[in-house]
């Protein structure tokens, strides 16, 4: 299939308050030509131009799920499912769990870290046709202390010659951009605490100006509050977790917050389906606070970006709204929640050619049963899924196109 017109109630061209109503998108050769009212456009298109009509919902562009690792497996052992794999079967979970991902209205997945490069791989796989799964923007091995957080990924590095070094192997790999474990984490809890930095400020300014001397952004998993601040000081894009932990609780520093949104680093919370559970298990002062400093930092305009940590225990892939829902709990509107999905997310990872839909972009859409402006669980009814301008996942049945989909089309 090499054109269609999509009709629907609605089109969310992007940003999320920018909508056509009895709108329709025009899709040729994988690129969006015209979104319009649909009256003109099936007056203007050529009549044996197929039509893919959608009475009751909304075409609105695919979502991006901005921090995944699609080489674990979210069940109480990623580690060991991770280093104890055969790499040929970790591939093929790997491709089942994209194709979940794409399933279920998420077209590009920024995977902040894997094994032996594995994503490059899957990405080429994708790119070629030979597998069914959203775009891919990969990470490969993240950089991170000598026995520190996810360590077992291959990066560790202790001295400047050593990030110098792995810097150079993941751009070689293919990698699309450098991630650091600035902090310590919770997968891995034989290495530094959450709060605890992991690298100096110096080989923080090292790590972006390597990667940048490789043409590459850096993605910074982030806890700790002091850790932040050499973050953002460092010239990070996009700060992950960015949960301000230090020794005695949550502490944030409004400084740090106003730099933010001056450098316009971007901010992914990485929240999974579960995080009612998260909530309970961190009891309701702690809870309390996380919540404060969120909405401290969208007043202060920080840009939030969609990501799920999709892989780590509790983060299933096919929950990616699970994870939306959490921001309206905490009173985010609508259009703010899908701009975070859409828009936001691919200005922050560097991709200009995706998130809203207009003329010249890459047809990457999709068309949900109702209106997710009024309400969320919209995106969960997935009509049909669009990557590059083609019909490619069945809801429900990753990796399988929908049946009679393209003879329907065309």
């Amino acid at each position: 299939m090499n054109k269609v017109l999509i009709t629907a109630d609605r089109v969310i061209v992007g940003p999320a308050d920018q909508v056509t109503l009895e709108g329709a998108v025009l899709i040729e050769s994988g690129k969006v030509t015209v979104v319009g009212a649909t009256a003109d456009l099936d007056a203007s298109v050529d009549a044996r131009v197929p039509r893919l009509r959608c009475p009751g919902a909304t075409v609105m562009p695919g979502m991006t799920d901005c921090h995944v690792h699609l080489a674990f497996d979210a069940g109480p052992d990623p580690i060991g499912a991770v280093v104890e794999a055969d790499p040929g079967e970790l591939s093929s979970a790997m491709a089942d769990r994209a194709a979940r991902m794409l399933a279920a209205g998420v077209t590009t997945v920024r995977d902040l870290g894997d094994r032996d490069a594995l994503t490059v791989a899957l990405r080429a796989s994708i790119d070629s046709g030979a597998e069914v799964g959203p775009r891919i923007v990969a990470a490969t091995a993240p950089l991170t202390s000598r026995g520190g957080h996810c360590g077992f990924l291959g990066g560790e590095v202790s001295t400047d010659d050593d990030i110098r070094a792995q810097i150079a192997r993941n751009a070689a790999a293919g990698a699309d951009l450098i991630k650091v474990m600035a902090s310590g984490g919770a997968l891995t809890p034989s290495g530094p605490r959450m709060w605890e930095a992991q690298f100096t400020p110096g080989q923080l300014r090292l790590i972006v100006e390597e990667a940048e001397r490789h043409g590459l952004g850096v993605a910074a998993h982030a806890h700790g509050s002091e850790t932040i601040a050499h973050c953002v000081a460092a010239g990070v894009r996009t700060l992950e977790h960015c949960s301000w932990r230090t020794a005695e609780g949550i502490v944030h520093d409004p400084a740090v917050i106003r730099r933010m949104v001056e450098d316009d680093v971007a901010v992914c919370r990485c929240v999974s389906g579960d995080w009612r559970l998260f909530l309970d298990q961190m009891g309701p002062e702690r809870a309390k606070a996380m919540v404060e400093v969120i909405l401290e930092m969208r007043e202060a305009g920080v840009r939030f970006i969609a990501g799920t940590d999709g892989g780590v225990p509790g983060a299933h892939f096919g929950d990616y709204v699970g994870m939306l829902e959490f921001f309206a709990s905490l009173g985010f509107a609508h259009p703010e929640i899908l701009d975070m999905a859409t828009v936001n997310a691919a200005h922050a990872l560097g991709l200009p050619d995706t998130g809203v839909l207009a003329p010249g972009k890459r047809a990457d859409l999709i068309v949900v049963d109702g209106n997710p402006l009024t309400e969320l669980g919209a995106l969960r009814r997935i009509q049909h899924v669009f990557t590059a301008g083609r019909p490619v996942a069945r809801p429900g049945v990753p990796g399988h196109p929908r049946p009679g989909v393209e003879a329907e089309l065309g």
